[in-house]
């Protein structure tokens, strides 16, 4: 099958003064474009059977407990160029929690921890290529850019194909969250429609009542209506 083409345009911006870790990290020298190896194409890969019965429930996985904040649904589906559901995809998340503070030692913000809460979860997508995820809101936090820049509220997803080359590692919005304008790591894109990809919308049909609210976020792997990645280009 012949791939779409990728419009580069769409894609973060390499080098955005804006957000200053990108100044370093922008490459200095153009692009060099290699074909891939059959290792890179074929493996390694995961086991499936290695998945546990409550990986997809961050309010329970990491304690038994339930976590602190407001109960949320992520769900959508996972689809290549032409809108099919890709199954057997590994979707993997990690956020921060309800006050937003990453469990991670080097999170000095001055939110307190949960300590029911890991922030990281993962699931297969099924048949049709729809996945789950029962989680917490996550917090907008402060971060070390500019003199006050916030992070919106968002969950990190990463993506796997076939094997561990084949990976999309991305950021989910949720809608309406009015720092999702002001963030610089969002404004590397400079197509606003590629940005609106990125932003959740809420789901009131898949919402439960007097429990918790559902978001919906598709994660289209190439093609016209890509997801956009996460401040890098394409992978396979």
């Amino acid at each position: 099958m012949t791939l779409m083409p990728r419009n580069r345009a769409n894609h973060p911006l390499p080098y955005a003064p804006a957000y200053k870790s990108s100044v370093p990290r922008s490459p200095r020298l153009a692009l060099i474009s290699g074909s891939a190896t059959a290792t890179e194409q074929t493996g390694p890969v995961f086991g499936h059977d290695l998945l546990g019965e409550l990986d997809n429930n961050l309010i329970l996985n990491f304690t038994g407990q339930p976590a602190i904040g407001e109960r949320i649904i992520v769900h959508g589906r996972v689809l290549d160029e032409t809108g099919r559901g890709v199954p057997g995809a590994l979707v993997e998340i990690w956020q921060a929690n309800a006050g937003g503070r990453y469990r991670h030692k080097k999170d000095g913000y001055l939110a307190p921890l949960d300590p029911n809460f890991g922030g990281c979860g993962r699931t297969i997508s099924a048949e049709d290529g729809s996945y789950e995820f029962l989680t917490i809101r996550p917090g907008a936090y402060p971060w070390p850019n500019g003199v006050n820049d916030w992070r919106p509220m968002h969950i990190h997803f990463s993506v796997f194909g076939q094997s561990f080359g084949q990976r999309l590692i991305t950021q989910m919005y949720f809608e309406g969250d009015p720092l999702i304008a002001r963030c610089p790591i969002v404004n590397t894109i400079p197509d606003k429609a590629a940005i609106d990809r990125l932003v959740a919308p809420l789901d009131m049909g898949r919402a439960l009542p007097l429990d918790c609210l559902a978001y919906k976020f598709d994660i289209v792997i190439r093609g016209n209506r890509q997801t956009m990645f996460e401040n890098r280009m394409e992978g396979l």
